[in-house]
């Protein structure tokens, strides 16, 4: 029977700012080496008998990053299930579930996070191999972390004596302790983290859906009914999922049936909620700091620099978190970095964009960076893929002249077709009708200045697109 994973990447990631942004969450960020997070979740399971091809569930924003960054790994059929508003964990596991079936596979579902890290490979192999056997047998499981310390930001499982050829029965799961009650659960033994990773059979988890949360499966049951296909991607109608209750898996099934069983699991887990989360797994010098870009620390000790865009130096400082982006800048001290998301809230009370998007906004056909902007003007550098397209389109608010800088750019400017070279411009009056092609097998840089009234990206009447957002 095949392994599907199924692959969560909702979410905003908000205590990671201000690398990690609505449009942009940690999810899609290369946060510990050169892979993205989801990249590495869907690359750690390479070696798996059996492996299916991964159902992705993700914010319909996100959908073109999780395409881009599946390819770039050579996973070339991912099933994209777009979410139109989040309703946690159970009504998107069920539609993954549903969607399986309508491409008439019972298989075997391992449902995973995308923004988790697990270091030791190996020792998650064998222990998917234990799950697996114990989803043949009918049993839903769920993957509990063996704790390193009373974390008070998880979730605990008991576990039973009873066990079943490496799985265990459950007794009771907990909701978040305080420090002292974690304190007494690991001195008691037989608690663990809810990690929040699960694997069971669809017809398994379908039945037992339909016996403790029937609501969840007639509601989702309809987005799968009348979702639309959107290019590669799968569309759940919006009114059917919105109508479903909002619940996690845990809540809605796995604490209500007598037919679950908890795995332990020790393979160096970790899920990545909060710089001070990174700094504990990243690689420490020699006075503890952990640093990544160009760092200079000087009488520094035990702090976390991420500096991928500007040279930061430090000095004298200890036990600080630094995060440098183009745009912002966060400086917080380690005790205090879980509340990062009160400033993203502030950021969204005064409908700053620093809270939703970088200067740097990727789309289909590449991404541009707002490089200056003042009273009446912008100024972006557009960078366009090999054989990508922007959309034939038109603005009622503003004008726009194009600079080439590098590659060959392939121009609809009214009714006039032109190829400009580097170091050629054409302007585009407000209200003309305008697009943008790089035919070439070499990216095209422009530099774009707009000038009028108003620049929001909103002032955009897209007429045709290849990428399916007219």
């Amino acid at each position: 029977m095949l392994i599907t994973p199924v692959i969560l990447s909702g979410g905003s990631g908000s205590r990671l700012w201000p690398l990690s942004r609505r449009q942009y969450p940690k999810q899609y960020l290369p946060l510990m080496g050169d892979k993205t997070m989801l990249q590495e979740t869907i690359l750690r399971l390479e070696g798996l008998d059996n492996l299916a091809d991964p159902i992705i569930v993700c914010n319909a924003n996100h959908r073109f990053l999780v395409a881009e960054q599946c390819q770039q790994i050579g996973v070339q059929n991912p099933t994209i299930l777009l979410e139109p508003t989040g309703r946690n964990t159970a009504p998107a596991i069920t539609a993954s579930a549903l969607q399986a079936l309508e491409q008439g596979e019972n298989t075997k579902l391992l449902v995973l996070s995308a923004d988790h890290v697990i270091q030791n490979i190996d020792t998650f192999h064998r222990v998917i191999n234990i799950a697996s056997k114990q989803a043949e047998a009918g049993r839903m499981v769920t993957f509990g972390i063996v704790p390193a310390s009373a974390n008070t930001g998880y979730g605990y499982i008991k576990s039973s004596t009873k066990h079943f050829e490496g799985a265990y029965a459950i007794e009771q799961f907990v909701e978040k302790p305080d420090l002292a009650t974690a304190e007494l659960y690991i001195q008691q033994g037989g608690y663990l983290w809810n990690s929040g990773m699960f694997m069971f059979q669809v017809n398994t988890l379908i039945d037992e859906l339909n016996t403790h949360a029937p609501d969840i499966v007639k509601s989702v049951g309809k987005a799968i009914e009348f979702a639309k296909k959107d290019l590669d991607f799968i569309r759940l109608d919006k009114e059917h999922f919105e109508s479903s209750p909002s619940s996690s898996i845990d809540y809605a099934l796995m604490e209500k049936s007598d037919n679950v069983v908890v795995i332990p699991l020790d393979a160096g887990w970790e899920d990545i909620g909060s710089w001070s989360a990174l700094y504990d797994i990243g690689v420490k010098d020699a006075n503890g700091n952990v640093v990544s870009g160009d760092v200079i620390a000087l009488d520094t000790t035990d702090t976390y620099v991420n500096a991928p865009y500007h040279m930061v130096a430090a000095i004298g400082v200890s036990n600080l978190i630094i995060v440098d982006t183009p745009d912002a800048t966060l400086v917080t001290t380690q005790d205090k970095a879980q509340e990062v998301k009160s400033i993203v809230e502030h950021l969204q009370s005064e409908d700053r964009g620093e809270s939703s998007a970088h200067r740097k906004v990727f789309r289909p056909w590449g991404w541009y960076d707002s490089i200056e902007s003042g009273e009446y003007f912008q100024v972006k550098r557009l960078h366009i893929k090999p054989g990508a397209r922007l959309s034939l389109q038109i603005h009622h608010r503003r004008a726009e002249h194009w600079v080439v800088v590098s590659g060959v750019a392939t121009v609809i400017n009214g009714e006039n077709v032109i190829t400009l070279e580097k170091g050629e411009s054409t302007y585009i009056p407000l209200g003309e009708i305008h697009s943008l092609e790089n035919k070439t097998n070499e990216p095209l840089e422009i530099i774009e200045v707009q000038s009028g009234t108003y620049l929001g990206e909103d002032d955009i009447v897209r007429l045709e697109d290849i990428y399916g957002r007219a």
